[in-house]
């Protein structure tokens, strides 16, 4: 991350602090218990994880009649997947998937708070709520695009979309080249949660 999205460098230690503060006083309280963290955490682990969004991707960058139904009846394809339930439940509602192709770059913001697909990306990044990031992004993409990393040819248009309440998208970035013959699993430990919002192109072949 450029320095312009940069925080200091114990602000999760911090923020895992007050969480794990925050966490004893609900117990002590007997508003919450124990299992039910470990429950919550155990089903980000395991259930709405970016782990999901790595095999749609994979499974588009192989099967091009499922690549096609993915950008067009997003829910749809994915349901075709042996995916964890949920798929549809909360941050799930009316997901829908942008495909970057020769001459387009897709980049996914919530310009007014997080809103973000948890069922394949699980949880938003702490830059991703960035204000400074919400705004540069919206106004000046391009430019924080280049400053990520992200260098594209002045013909390429980049489309930024702007996830709401009402619409959650994700990028289904290009299949590096150098992958042919590659498997599903070894395409999906190129795509990161990164390149699924569009601030990061998946990782080269090796």
């Amino acid at each position: 991350m450029s320095e312009l999205f940069a925080y200091p460098d114990d602000r999760e230690e911090a923020s895992a602090a007050q969480v794990k503060a925050l966490e004893a006083l609900l117990i002590e309280k007997g508003v919450i218990t124990g299992s039910t963290v470990d429950k919550v955490l155990g089903y980000f682990e395991s259930e709405m994880t970016p782990l999901n969004g790595k095999k749609i991707v994979a499974r588009a960058w192989v099967d091009p009649e499922f690549a096609r139904l993915l950008a067009t009846d997003t829910p749809k394809a994915i349901a075709q997947l042996d995916l964890p339930e949920g798929m549809a439940g909360a941050e799930g509602e009316h997901i829908a998937a942008v495909v970057n192709e020769p001459g387009v770059h897709n980049l996914v913001i919530c310009s007014l708070c997080s809103c973000f697909p948890w069922p394949v990306l699980g949880l938003p990044p702490y830059w991703y709520k960035d204000p400074v990031f919400r705004a540069r992004a919206a106004r000046e993409p391009r430019v924080v695009l280049a400053e990520l990393g992200v260098e594209l040819d002045d013909d390429t248009e980049v489309r930024v979309w702007d996830s709401s309440g009402h619409s959650r998208w994700f990028v289904v970035p290009a299949r590096p080249s150098g992958t042919e013959g590659w498997s599903e699993e070894q395409l999906a430990e190129l795509v990161t949660t990164e390149s699924m919002i569009g601030v990061a192109l998946p990782g080269p072949a090796a």
